[in-house]
């Protein structure tokens, strides 16, 4: 039996890096996945590659910072796809700067698009989930969120914050049957690294104990046993993912 055979899935910034990886992995899973991505282009691409072994994934435009997207992100999977059982607050970007370079549009915009996005995501799949009594919310937060980087005080406030968002929400609907959880990633290879020097890469993967950097797929199948039955006695917790580093 697949671990989420028969259930849905939304994944907010969905199109690519670790937000691909869980709609991927989800699908191989059973699941039936709906991607929400602000490049509507590229999210339709990554659903017909992942549709190409017969799963069932679809895309759709969303701006997870305006409601009335998430809702209708959310109403989409319920309506077409069946129910809404796990929804993945993935969208994020970068607005990196030290603190005197930094603009309040650079913070304000990180803010709104992971901490709004994901409290916006979390309440909208909690209405849902609760008349249905289960559901599973996972919300990418950051080692960042945990330790601070330097260049990233937008960055790093919003991924803390989303772990607080998370434990409180997790108390609020852990008795109606709804699950919240939080995975911290920690350097993982995306298009993120993928930019970096290669000096300053290699840098950073020898502060790792593993060292190396972790592959998206490595934070989905976490973000998978998050969103499965495996993790059913599992709320308010903060999984790192960071090959040991910051420990």
């Amino acid at each position: 039996m697949s671990l989420l055979e028969g259930r849905c899935a939304v994944v907010t910034g969905g199109a690519q890096g670790i937000g691909r990886a869980c709609a991927r992995v989800f699908a191989e899973q059973g699941a039936r996945v709906l991607i929400g991505d602000l490049d509507a282009e590229r999210a339709e691409r990554t659903a017909r590659e992942l549709s190409e072994g017969g799963a069932t994934v679809e895309a759709r435009r969303c701006d997870v910072t305006r409601e009335e997207d998430v809702r209708a992100l959310v109403a989409q999977c319920v309506d077409e796809l069946g129910s809404l059982d796990v929804m993945v607050n993935n969208a994020g970007i970068t607005r990196d700067a030290t603190l005197r370079k930094m603009t309040p549009d650079d913070f304000d915009v990180v803010i709104d698009v992971h901490l709004r996005g994901t409290w916006l995501g979390t309440r909208e799949a909690s209405l849902v989930m609760r008349e249905q009594g289960r559901g599973s919310i996972v919300n990418l937060s950051s080692i960042s969120g945990k330790v601070g980087n330097v260049g990233q005080t937008n960055y790093s406030a919003a991924k803390a914050g989303i772990v607080g968002l998370t434990k409180s929400a997790a108390k609020e609907l852990a008795y109606l049957g709804v699950r919240v959880n939080a995975i911290q990633p920690g350097l993982i290879r995306t298009a993120m690294t993928a930019a970096m020097r290669q000096d300053i890469l290699e840098a950073r993967e020898k502060e790792i104990p593993m060292q190396r950097a972790g592959e998206p797929g490595e934070v989905a199948n976490v973000a998978l046993f998050l969103a499965s039955d495996l993790s059913s006695y599992m709320t308010g917790t903060v999984l790192e993912v960071t090959g040991g580093r910051h420990i």
